[in-house]
């Protein structure tokens, strides 16, 4: 078995220098840029969104009025049992979740999905609960206002 393929390489191919003759290997005439146009002007760039020439995307879309646009960058946030297991709270609400850093002041909105086993009495204010999380709070002693 030949150890050739085992060696190390000891040179390196220098890059192609561009527009410095027909010696350079991709020089002379047009040096790779092709023959007239946007891209074989100097200073050729071009934003990334630039679609040739056509209407943009964002100028296709509509443009809707008011701020209702921006509501799906504020999401519900989503607690679990086990997310409420780890708090010391007995009262949970909005206000008690963003000041306690358990949620991103951020969100607007907050809901508790059933998943875990939750393990104590607790007091859930003005956030939205599935079915299963309510029946289970509920069937702990704890209540849903």
């Amino acid at each position: 078995m030949s150890l050739f393929n085992q060696l190390q390489k000891t040179t390196t191919k220098s890059a192609k220098r561009l527009g410095r003759g027909y010696g350079s290997g991709k020089g002379g005439h047009t040096a790779g840029r092709g023959q007239k146009g946007q891209g074989s002007r100097t200073g050729f760039k071009v934003p990334l969104w630039f679609e040739g020439g056509s209407l943009p995307l964002t100028k296709r879309l509509p443009m809707w009025r008011g701020k209702s646009r921006f509501e799906n960058l504020k999401p519900t946030a989503e607690l679990t049992f086990d997310d409420i297991n780890a708090m010391d709270l007995e009262e949970i609400s909005l206000d008690t979740l963003k000041l306690n850093k358990i949620i991103n002041p951020v969100f607007k909105k907050a809901k508790i999905i059933k998943k875990g086993k939750l393990n104590r009495k607790i007091t859930v204010k003005g956030i939205a609960l599935s079915e299963a999380a309510k029946k289970e709070i509920e069937s702990l002693g704890g209540k849903v206002e």
